[in-house]
């Protein structure tokens, strides 16, 4: 934690990462021994207090992987709550303008260059209240998401906003904002998807998308960086269905 992530971010790696829906500190600890690069406590479709998110960044405090929070929404007290427990950063959802990505970068950054509350608190009794404000502001990251035809309409101001880190497209909102719910195939989303990554050639912002165990590798080889595979309730299941299902096979044989 603690910048880390940020300078990965910055150096071409793929990060391979998945979502941790589940407000229970012995999932995520789970979660965080498997050896992903990045993880993610989704808190905008996802039962999580902000104690729960607390209890699940204890739980994940000897993970060598980078901790993002998906807030519930473009909104400052949520961000700043949350950053105060010690993330290594957010993910902000629905940002569809170049004045909304700058509201999401000033809510994560201390004053002068932006109006987070200076109250610390968990992070604070880890690394000391000093250290973490003098170097929060250079540290902290910033994913916003696009998942709208307005984003990506004003995708290349959003881009030229000072402090993103990444942009995290959701390919599931993306897909019904466009008009084709549930359609995560279809010809328009697939190439929305890539107009995405065409317009971040020559800058340093990090593209990102979730995808599932099936479609990972398409979106590695388009050329995501940030790429989160999967979730905790999502690889329980799939692995509950495939032992079921060969053990069942056995019966039968």
């Amino acid at each position: 934690m603690y910048g880390k992530l940020k300078d990965r971010l910055r150096s071409g790696e793929i990060l391979l990462g998945a979502c941790i829906e589940t407000p229970e500190p012995d999932y995520a600890e789970v979660m965080g021994l498997i050896g992903f690069d990045w993880l993610w406590i989704d808190m905008e479709h996802c039962p999580f207090s902000i104690k729960d998110v607390e209890t699940t960044l204890q739980a994940l405090q000897s993970t060598d992987a980078g901790i993002l929070v998906r807030v519930p929404w473009n909104d400052f007290v949520y961000i700043k709550r949350v950053l105060d427990l010690g993330p290594d950063g957010v993910i902000v959802p629905w940002i569809n303008s170049s004045r909304e990505a700058e509201e999401a970068v000033e809510a994560c950054r201390y004053p002068p260059e932006g109006i987070r509350g200076c109250g610390p608190r968990r992070v604070a009794w880890r690394r000391g209240f000093e250290e973490y404000v003098k170097n929060a502001n250079k540290e902290v990251v910033v994913v916003l998401q696009i998942e709208t035809g307005e984003a990506v309409r004003n995708l290349d101001e959003i881009l030229k906003v000072d402090g993103v880190d990444a942009t995290f497209i959701g390919p599931a909102d993306l897909s019904a904002n466009l008009g084709h719910i549930g359609e995560l195939d279809n010809t328009e989303v697939l190439e929305t998807i890539r107009e995405v990554l065409r317009r971040h050639e020559g800058k340093e912002i990090c593209p990102g998308i979730a995808a599932t165990p099936g479609s990972a590798q398409r979106y590695i080889e388009m050329g995501f960086r940030l790429v989160s595979v999967g979730s905790d309730l999502g690889f329980m299941r799939m692995k509950a269905e495939e032992i079921l299902r060969k053990l069942r096979s056995l019966l039968k044989g």
